[in-house]
């Protein structure tokens, strides 16, 4: 009997379409913020929770019943459509509560704020933690930790049947079809696979958060810091309602907690290998794992010394403390942008100050355009194309020196090498010319190159807290025009579903009828 219950609700489930599905799950979380504001007595903030969150599911059901027999007929790039909805037009809603429970604002930037959150890219829009109240800022976390859940589902539901989101990389079809016979996809499994698939992560997703929520509080960090931090933590967004590490108070102990756990943003095996590339089942041997350990070690190690070699004519008794405070300040804070996350160390200060150099702002720039792994929530060009890229290039290298050479690559690199090495370079380009176009536009605007630059691989990247650290000043996005706020915006959508998806949804067998 519930065997068959569970099919029957599958089943309904497999008729509604994925945005309507998406909706209604936003619209019940509102009711998380609005039951916190009751227990801390802010009442016109509880009712703004509440009536959107109620006005949501009732539309979603009418919806839900209008639609009743009509199942979506375009299969997976049906749902890759709705992935795009979700982070353009369900910001809307999602602002309602927000600009009614603040008053003090507009609601684009109310509007850009929910993107910000959604896409997991942590931008502040109001950098003051003040200016907000608490369950705004569990609001936030909360949208920024939904959609993080979402693109985890995403990335192996929608997005690796389609050979996209770096799948392109060494899967064995184009980018934006399904391979034929692969079982992965078509207008029948594609809804039973995001469920399977959802049922699958959710559990473990929410698991993770769970413990690092538990081991933040442990280390005695308050409550709502430790919530907030624990899903921003897995999700890589970045956001902080204390301004980041600076106004936590569980120290040291805190950091080594979320460092930890920043390490499955850099590889889908930490988790699931239910999307592990051919040949790479096992967590020491996949490259994308690899490289990032590689990078974690190799910048701190470079920026340390860069950092002793501005100390070393200070003759002090305390250098060695520092230099390990300035050490860990680095490797923290590496992983954090290399994640995409953008935690700052509170240690990363005392390495400034402890060599008297600047801030390597290029450096966090480059580590987040690097991004993450392939399936996991951190943004960026992805590791698994940075390995692909790596293995043609040492191969060109080779057959400089002898020009008839065999490559002496292993059968499940000979294809990274050749074809995953040409997708991977034209995902590159694509990302640089939406990087170029997004400066040129800002730009336009009136931004300075520099903070064009900046605010450009911030938002491509989906690492917003680099709009505060990687600039000698800190950019005020609320000061900026509305037309700088609506190309963000689009920017940071970009950013997230990545350009080849949404030249994908150019193919005119999802537009026709």
């Amino acid at each position: 009997m519930v065997q068959r219950k569970q099919q029957e609700e599958q089943g309904l489930l497999r008729r509604l379409p994925l945005f309507l599905l998406v909706w209604g799950a936003f619209s019940i979380s509102m009711w998380v913020p609005s039951i916190y504001a009751l227990v801390l007595n802010d009442h016109e903030t509880s009712r703004s929770f509440l009536y959107s969150g109620l006005l949501g599911v009732i539309v979603v059901t009418m919806v839900a019943l209008a639609r009743a027999g009509r199942p979506s007929r375009h299969g997976t790039l049906g749902q890759l459509l709705a992935l795009l909805s979700t982070f353009a037009v369900l910001p809307l809603f999602l602002s309602i509560p927000f600009h009614d429970a603040l008053k003090t604002t507009s609601f684009l930037n109310t509007y850009f704020d929910m993107v910000s959150a959604i896409t997991t890219t942590g931008a502040e829009m109001f950098p003051d933690p003040t200016r907000l109240s608490q369950p705004l800022h569990l609001w936030r976390a909360l949208v920024g930790w939904l959609g993080g859940l979402v693109m985890w589902i995403a990335a192996s539901a929608i997005l690796a049947p389609l050979s996209l989101g770096g799948f392109e990389v060494t899967a064995q079809g184009q980018p934006g079809r399904i391979v034929a016979g692969s079982g992965q996809g078509g207008k029948v499994d594609s809804r039973g696979r995001l469920i399977r698939i959802a049922i699958t992560l959710a559990p473990v997703y929410a698991g993770l958060t769970v413990i690092v929520a538990i081991l933040l509080l442990a280390s005695g960090e308050a409550e709502l810091t430790a919530v907030c931090h624990a899903m921003s933590i897995m999700a890589t967004s970045g956001i902080s309602p204390v301004g980041g590490l600076s106004g936590s108070t569980a120290g040291l102990t805190g950091e080594a907690i979320l460092f930890l756990f920043m390490f499955f943003s850099l590889s889908r095996l930490t988790f699931s290998s239910d999307t592990a590339t051919r040949g790479y089942t096992r967590l020491d041997q996949d490259p994308e794992f690899r490289i990032g350990v590689l990078i974690v070690v190799s910048v701190p190690l470079l920026l340390f010394l860069r950092h002793w070699s501005g100390a070393i004519e200070i003759n002090s008794a305390e250098n060695l403390g520092l230099a390990l405070r300035a050490l860990w300040g680095g490797v923290f804070t590496v992983l954090s942008f290399l994640s995409t996350t953008g935690f700052e160390s509170a240690d990363w200060e005392e390495a400034r100050q402890w060599s008297g150099l600047g801030t390597p702002g290029m450096i966090l720039l480059g580590l987040s355009v690097i991004g993450g792994g392939v399936a996991t929530t951190a943004g960026g060009v992805k590791l698994l194309r940075v390995y692909a890229l790596y293995l043609n290039g040492t191969r060109e290298l080779q057959r400089l020196v002898y020009p008839s050479s065999v490559s002496s690559a292993s059968g499940k690199n000979r294809r990274i090498q050749r074809d995953g090495a040409f997708i991977a370079w034209v995902f590159f380009m694509l990302f640089a010319i939406s990087l170029v176009a997004v400066c040129v536009a800002l730009a336009a605007t009136g931004s300075s190159f520099e903070q064009a630059m900046v605010l450009s691989v911030a938002t491509l990247s989906t690492t917003g807290p680099l709009i505060e650290i990687a600039s000698e000043e800190p950019i005020r996005l609320i000061e900026m025009t509305v037309a700088a706020k609506m190309i963000l915006s689009a920017a940071m959508i970009i950013g997230r579903l990545e350009t080849l998806a949404i030249i994908a949804l150019i193919t005119p067998a999802l537009w026709r009828n």
